[in-house]
């Protein structure tokens, strides 16, 4: 299928990358489809792309293509349609209190801090391949299209300030920052990280659905949470907000509990 057909500007081009070590499934061999220029990739370009299962790195705009693997599905939560289980409303619940605040993409030594931190406890292996500075800021910080961070902070007790606490420390405790693109049919989560030393948080979850209600808010269709991965324990936990869709061959279709039982 050729995308020149779906999206209105002919100067794009795609190209498949040579096979590299696959990220999730151990052993295997992957390669991308990648879109390209860069700069030529706009809002409602990319916008088209999602649909298409596409994603993206910094300015690095790419899908799963590889040669015997179709593991890779791309997933997007209906927005409107979802409705929160008994787990994750409690998510919910427990985590309500974070206060959050929308920004432009920035560099910031108190992110990176905590990016570095949750690396670290997440990917002791430096599987993401991100950590130093002038990689943390090409994956998340560099952007063609429109992009906001999110940063959630847990609030001191304003009735019992601290002497000598200064006016940045005032803004309470920096528990997690959430990447998101803003699309024509509703928002793409980039990447988030949140404090990993916090016993029997579950950030994660209520980071996932403050998307959703964002989302909602803003009268869009659809959260997109990247590639879904079966035998991925890393990737496999996006299935668990229903209802969901999967792209494959070329349509999106629910991925309900049988879907999912049954798919190789």
């Amino acid at each position: 299928m050729s995308l020149l057909n779906d999206i209105p500007l002919a100067a794009l081009h795609f190209y498949l990358t040579a096979p590299y070590p696959c990220s999730y499934l151990s052993d295997l061999q992957a390669r991308s489809q990648v879109a390209s220029p860069a700069l030529l990739i706009n809002t409602p370009v990319y916008s088209e792309l999602v649909q298409h299962g596409f994603r993206r790195s910094g300015t690095y705009t790419y899908r799963p293509h590889c040669d015997n693997c179709h593991a890779c599905v791309p997933l997007r939560i209906p927005a409107k349609e979802f409705t929160a289980n008994r787990s994750q409303r409690r998510a919910w619940k427990q985590h309500a209190h974070l206060e959050a605040t929308l920004h432009s993409l920035q560099d910031n030594a108190e992110y990176y801090d905590l990016y570095q931190r949750y690396q670290r406890a997440r990917h002791p292996d430096g599987g993401m391949d991100n950590d130093d500075r002038e990689s943390y800021i090409n994956f998340l910080l560099q952007s063609h299209i429109d992009s906001l961070l999110v940063e959630f902070r847990e609030p001191f007790d304003e009735a019992c300030p601290e002497p000598g606490r200064s006016a940045q420390d005032r803004r309470g405790v920096l528990r997690m920052v959430s990447v998101i693109d803003l699309l024509s049919d509703g928002l793409s989560s980039v990447y988030t990280f949140f404090d990993p030393d916090l016993p029997r948080a579950r950030l994660g979850v209520y980071n996932v659905l403050w998307q959703i209600e964002l989302c909602n808010k803003l009268d869009l269709d659809f959260v997109y949470l990247g590639y879904w991965i079966a035998g991925c324990r890393k990737m496999a936990y996006k299935t668990q907000y229903q209802p969901a869709q999967g792209l494959q061959e070329g349509a999106w279709r629910a991925l309900d509990n049988y879907a999912l039982f049954t798919m190789e």
